[in-house]
């Protein structure tokens, strides 16, 4: 089980088995948050984090359309049975406790959120001699500079004040996105050969 993405091609290329795998993984996760971002918007906004939502939705649609484009695809058959579990995790789970339905969903799409663009991290994969020009490997970039963006607009909301009373339930909600996609991450990888779990990564 390798570290890093490879082994790579003579151009420097990420496997295709591993940038289907990647991207899949990446769109299915980006995608729902855009589609549930959609639906949490209400007709007429009326506070700021629902102006932030707005924004949000944009930008994960914007990350879904790179992927498609920049990813080599080639078949990949687990994915029929993977992406029936990965679309089970996303979905909405408002937190217990909040008794505001559109705030409780939007609690835990930002929990969800946080936990995508703080857990999931691409790029880090990369090999040092992977080709900087090839399309793929700017799109992981291009996404981990943006989930670094989108990561602060989701702190705010998680800490906004009217968030703040259910504090402890947040926080519960937080931890378990986190657990759910740093499990369904690692067993992505692990399937095309990459490890992230601490302590089980062969770097040769």
């Amino acid at each position: 089980m390798r570290a890093f993405f490879g082994p790579l091609d003579p151009e420097g290329r990420v496997p295709l088995h591993q940038q289907t795998r990647v991207a899949a993984f990446l769109i299915s996760a980006h995608g729902a948050l855009a589609r549930h971002f959609a639906f949490a918007l209400p007709l007429k906004l009326k506070s700021a984090w629902q102006t932030e939502l707005n924004a949000q939705f944009y930008r994960e649609a914007e990350i879904v359309s790179l992927l498609l484009r920049a990813t080599s695809w080639i078949p990949d058959l687990a994915l029929s049975y993977l992406a029936a579990s990965w679309e089970t995790t996303w979905l909405p789970k408002p937190i217990e406790g909040i008794d505001d339905p559109p705030l409780a969903l939007a609690g835990d799409l930002a929990a969800r959120a946080h936990a995508i663009h703080a857990g999931i991290r691409p790029a880090a994969l990369l090999p040092v001699e992977a080709d900087t020009h090839d399309p793929f490997v700017t799109a992981l970039r291009r996404i981990e500079f943006e989930s670094g963006r989108l990561l602060q607009a989701q702190i705010l909301l998680l800490k906004s004040p009217d968030l703040t009373p259910f504090r402890e339930a947040v926080s519960a909600t937080l931890e378990q996105r986190h657990a759910e996609i740093r499990k369904l991450w690692a067993e992505a990888l692990e399937g095309v050969g990459v490890s992230v779990r601490e302590g089980n990564n062969d770097k040769s």
